[in-house]
């Protein structure tokens, strides 16, 4: 079954002033629509256009070389964006805070205080050059920071996107997630999508990926 582009989970006007209206737009209905479309285009006609993308994340390796490229690219870029958008809500309506239980748990038990966890998931945000992802992944039992390049993704695995592990929390640290309203600010941004992350959302994964 081809991939699809769900809608958005919330009006794209929910996450303002944190994250506007306008790249919302462009940057769902644009971006990520082209990588639904050409992550199709690759792969129509073989075995993997059957597959959940997430399972085509974890074959990878397996493509064929003439399509493994453009699966790479736009698949990634499906997987990570339908994560990214999950992963926010709007101020009072789940959005911001801290999160609870054994999520919280498991980030000091590999981070100290919460506050530092920030700091070190902000780092890996601002020391991935030109486009990418930061991520909070479950690695053997814990909670793990790394960054990928591009549309990499932890599932693809350590020899492919630089680190593995099960992404249970995505920031896209793209030019397009930001430019309109932050300009070349990245910290900016950074530091305001803390106001709208999804927290019960990424304990779901959590709770899953355990």
């Amino acid at each position: 079954m081809a991939f699809t582009l769900a809608p958005l989970p919330y009006p794209a006007s929910a996450l303002e002033p944190h994250i506007d209206a306008q790249t919302m737009e462009i940057h769902h209905g644009r971006h990520h629509k082209a990588y639904v479309d050409n992550a199709n285009k690759a792969l129509d006609g073989t075995k993997w256009a059957d597959m959940s993308p997430v399972e085509v994340m974890r074959q990878l390796a397996d493509l064929p070389e003439n399509i493994r490229t453009a699966v790479r690219n736009n698949a990634g870029g499906h997987v990570n964006h339908t994560m990214f958008w999950e992963s926010m809500a709007p101020v009072g309506n789940g959005g911001g805070g801290e999160p609870s239980g054994s999520l919280m748990e498991a980030i000091k038990r590999s981070f100290g205080e919460f506050s530092h966890f920030k700091d070190e998931f902000a780092k890996a945000a601002m020391s991935r050059f030109g486009s990418g992802w930061a991520w909070l992944c479950v690695k053997d039992g814990n909670v793990t920071i790394c960054s990928t390049a591009n549309q990499d993704n932890p599932l693809m695995g350590q020899a492919i996107a630089g680190c593995g592990g099960i992404p249970i929390l995505g920031l896209d640290v793209w030019e397009h997630a930001y430019y309109l309203k932050y300009q070349n600010k990245r910290a900016d941004y950074v530091g305001a999508w803390w106001n709208v992350v999804n927290w019960p959302e990424v304990a779901k994964r959590f709770a899953a990926a355990k």
